[in-house]
């Protein structure tokens, strides 16, 4: 997730920057070659090893959050109601096997619902963005070739120059596959936000590009994060609504809703080397239809990711804080006391 142009840059004479670009090139083929040795991570933590994407963009989490198991493709295609069957034997956590995934939960009629609020991350979950004179031609060239819809953009840096005047900050964006189609789709069904770590000088124009429809209802920035004892720039969804049964956010760093693990899905992060990614309109969308039949989300989403036990494994209590854990109990309760959520 980027957050955008956070430190200023440093002049430097013309011989050093060509010498820090050649030591750049000379780190990128390194990192490949030794990515190829030893089969390792994405191509996008490549680019990051390597400095390839402007540091002042990245999320501001002094450090990148651990891999998160990526979302699956699973059996979404059809979700159709079936009778309820016995838990499972209990592997798993009462609460996992309350809620079948593969029954779909107790479907509803969308008319009696009120709709879906669907909170959307933005760098790395529906874009990529890459300082324009750090990004190889190459790797434009190769995005371009294989479909990969991206644009320039200027962004105003809230750092000066030193006459006083504002900074301005040349980035590429490159739009995730699918975006434009997964937002008309989504908007139907659902009410939009889009909720980034970025600050508005970069993120405004970006959306502005992306969403020329205004499907998004609601824009909010890194002034509407907050920063907990764990860490920095989360996103509080109980801005938006006190009772967040029908309230789910996509995010690639699952860190970001920490205060409301139930509420999450996190999603693959997107970079540039990935022209053929599908996650938006074969993985996500369909799991958002299915959510909007749902009077509550959240029985499904800790049945899919166990959100919350991840955290703990990660050092941070289930539930982020005392109140949302004791929300969480008593939500528990409800949930045993009526054998399933209707």
């Amino acid at each position: 997730m980027m957050a955008e142009l956070a430190a200023p840059e440093v002049y430097a004479p013309r011989t050093i920057q060509v010498w820090r670009t050649l030591l750049n090139w000379l780190a990128f083929f390194f990192q490949i070659f030794a990515q190829i040795l030893r089969g390792t991570p994405s191509f996008t933590q490549v680019l990051s090893y390597v400095g390839l994407r402007h540091g002042s963009f990245l999320s501001s989490a002094p450090h990148a959050p651990p891999h998160f198991k990526p979302l699956p493709v699973v059996e979404l295609s059809e979700f159709a109601e079936e009778p309820e069957e016995a838990p499972p034997p209990s592997s798993h956590p009462p609460l996992a096997a309350a809620v079948p995934i593969a029954g779909g939960g107790r479907l509803l009629n969308a008319s009696s619902l009120e709709k879906l609020t669907v909170v959307l991350d933005l760098d790395e979950t529906l874009v990529c963005a890459y300082e324009t004179s750090s990004l190889p031609a190459m790797l434009r060239t190769q995005a371009t070739e294989a479909g990969l819809k991206w644009f320039e953009l200027e962004c105003v840096s809230s750092d000066k120059e030193f006459e006083g005047k504002p900074k301005i900050n040349y980035v590429t964006v490159f739009e995730r596959p699918g975006l434009k189609e997964f937002l008309k789709q989504l908007s139907d069904f659902a009410d939009l936000v889009l909720f980034t770590a970025g600050l508005e000088g970069y993120a405004r124009p970006l959306v502005d590009r992306i969403d020329v429809e205004n499907q998004f209802s609601c824009r909010l920035y890194r002034p509407s994060t907050i920063n907990t004892e764990y860490r920095e720039h989360v996103k509080d969804l109980s801005c938006l609504s006190k009772d967040l049964c029908r309230t789910v956010i996509v995010d690639n760093n699952p860190f970001s809703f920490l205060l409301q693990p139930l509420n999450g899905i996190p999603c693959v992060p997107f970079a540039a080397g990935q022209p053929h990614d599908e996650q938006l309109l074969e993985v996500i969308l369909p799991l958002l239809k299915h959510l909007s039949l749902q009077k509550d989300v959240r029985p499904i989403l800790y049945e899919r990711f166990h959100m919350p036990e991840w955290f703990q494994k990660h050092g941070i209590p289930a539930f982020g804080k005392d109140k949302c854990r004791l929300k969480s109990k008593v939500f528990m309760i409800l949930f045993f006391s009526q054998g399933r959520l209707s």
